[in-house]
């Protein structure tokens, strides 16, 4: 009901009578969740049903309350109530700790995707809408909210899972010393500027950046064979220490502004600069966040997924075959990578919309040349949907819009200096932008010649429709395309009997010079005197000695010219 009605679908807010309905349905299913729990507590069920049945209550509780708190337009007075996201996050934060309880004793894949999709992203809303830090962790919040009125529920988490009530550790070693009070940065740098920071908040928030940053790069070196959602998810603490950075720099900016400070003045432009870097970085972890989710060479191939063989055998005794990957599910993924790199493209124009973005022509070079790259590829993996329905036409005007694309990237994309085993961002190698120009170009030819072989195919049809078989024999005709649904005629394979008609042949050059001019290699011989006379039957009679003949030479070579 939510998404039929959302604003995506229908432009305009979720109306107020599908708001209640929706919650009517959530309030009913809670009930009856209920109901079923305290029969499975009379009928004596096992701790592990009781705790499905008592998360499964507590999320159905918890969205309804979401529900109610998002319902129309709220006052003034109703927004600035802290509270009134408590009974959310308590039912959200019963639902959190059982379904991490029974994650890490099944390790089922069910309940990871349930607290990653639904019960994370609600408790981080909920928080931010309550004021809490977004530093807090997620888990930190459901452990603060859980309510302490059910020991029973909490003896019974503690059996299956007993440190599910602890808070996440703080970060130690070196990871903590940077987010300590002495090692707060005290400038900015921006492409060979630096700006002094001018509020306490903004340099804690660095701090906290650069302890998030380390630990994503330790999570994605130890976690190297883990799936790209895994890897993802380590980007969320860093997101949102990126977006406290912002928001504090964002709001030194407005306060300035309320106390009518000039542009000129030199804290304005800090924060100017400041706010500019800190946006950036936001953007930059947003889109290699995107990156690592799309997978290997940012989606520049696209290959089947490992597939699991069954661990059970098979009645019959034989072995299981592996079967290809369904043509919807191939459509599927690439249409995920497409929605993926249209928000790394979204969120590349939202840096040229911030203030002083525009004035640095190098700057919206480079952002061009990196907005190109994620359209090139966006081209080629939508260019790999149409060769799946055969539509090589389409694929291959996508496939040629892709290298057009690629060699924008290649011509604006900037030696980097950051290292290739760091975490994805927005920076891009050139390497990486040269690998895609030369696979595009590359699948621009391979469907160019089957764009031909088809034009070629539908011209013979065409031709084999209207009887205009060729009456030259086949011999003659090897290079032409075959007439589909028409055999090979074999009775004209020859001209038969052969007529005498001309061939075309290797020239004939006759070197003439040859008996003139010394070449390399030839014997050098007596050259004859221009006096000499011809006599008698082809004699050569010498002016000088005139009483000697020579014998005439056989004649040798073609035609009588010899050498």
């Amino acid at each position: 009901m939510k998404s039929s009605q959302s604003e995506e679908n229908t432009g305009q807010d979720v109306a107020g009578s599908t708001r209640s309905h929706v919650i009517s349905k959530l309030n009913k299913a809670a009930r009856y969740a209920k109901e079923l729990y305290t029969l499975l507590q009379a009928s004596g069920s096992t701790d592990t049903d009781l705790l499905e049945v008592k998360a499964y209550y507590a999320s159905l509780a918890g969205a309804a309350e979401f529900e109610k708190q998002s319902e129309g337009h709220k006052t003034q007075e109703d927004l600035a109530r802290k509270d009134r996201w408590n009974l959310c996050l308590q039912n959200y934060a019963v639902a959190r700790i059982i379904y991490a309880a029974l994650q890490a004793q099944t390790n089922k894949e069910v309940f990871r995707e349930f607290l990653n999709n639904t019960v994370d992203p609600t408790i981080r809303y909920a928080a931010y809408q309550a004021r809490l830090s977004r530093t807090i962790a997620v888990s930190t919040v459901a452990t603060r909210y859980y309510p302490k009125d059910d020991p029973e529920t909490t003896e019974r988490i503690k059996s299956i899972n007993p440190e599910a009530f602890e808070e996440q550790q703080p970060a130690s070693g070196e990871q903590e010393s940077k987010a300590a009070v002495g090692d707060i940065p005290k400038n900015v740098d921006w492409r060979g500027r630096k700006a002094d920071i001018v509020d306490a908040a903004i340099g804690q928030a660095l701090a906290q950046v650069s302890a998030a940053e380390a630990r994503l790069a330790e999570t994605l070196r130890s976690k190297s064979d883990a799936s790209s959602r895994e890897r993802a998810a380590a980007y969320d603490e860093v997101l949102i220490a990126s977006q406290d950075a912002a928001d504090a720099t964002h709001q030194a900016t407005v306060e300035l502004e309320k106390e009518g400070v000039d542009e000129g003045d030199a804290r304005m432009q800090n924060l100017r600069v400041s706010n500019l870097a800190v946006n950036y970085e936001l953007v930059s972890w947003r889109v290699g966040r995107n990156r690592v989710l799309i997978g290997s060479d940012d989606g520049l191939t696209f290959t089947e997924p490992p597939r699991k063989q069954p661990k059970r055998a098979r009645r019959d005794g034989k072995e299981w075959t592996e079967r290809s990957e369904p043509r919807s599910k191939k459509l599927a993924r690439l249409r995920e990578r497409v929605v993926l790199y249209d928000a790394s493209i979204q969120s590349i124009d939202t840096v040229k919309d911030l203030r002083g973005a525009m004035r640095d022509n190098v700057f919206v070079s480079e952002l061009e040349g990196k907005r190109s790259y994620f359209q090139a590829l966006k081209c080629l993996n939508i260019g790999l949907s149409h060769t799946l329905l055969s539509n090589h036409l389409n694929a291959l005007a996508l496939f040629s819009r892709a290298a057009d694309l690629a060699a924008t990237a290649v011509s604006n994309i900037p030696n980097t200096s950051r290292d290739t085993t760091s975490p994805p961002t927005l920076d891009i190698h050139p390497s990486q932008a040269q690998k895609l120009q030369a696979h595009a170009t590359a699948q621009v030819q391979r469907y160019q010649a089957i764009a031909d072989l088809q034009k070629f195919h539908a011209n013979a049809a065409i031709a084999a429709e209207k009887n205009l078989a060729s009456a030259t024999p086949l011999v003659q005709r090897l290079d032409d395309f075959p007439t589909p649904g028409v055999n090979v005629d074999l009775k004209n394979l020859v001209a038969y009997p052969p007529k005498i008609e001309p061939v075309p042949m290797k020239p004939l050059f006759f070197d003439v010079a040859w008996n003139y001019i010394e070449y390399p290699g030839r014997a050098k011989k007596a050259v004859e005197k221009q006096a000499a006379a011809v006599v008698g039957n082809g004699a050569v009679v010498d002016e000088e000695m005139p009483d000697k003949q020579e014998e005439t030479p056989k004649k040798r070579g073609w035609f009588g010219f010899g050498r």
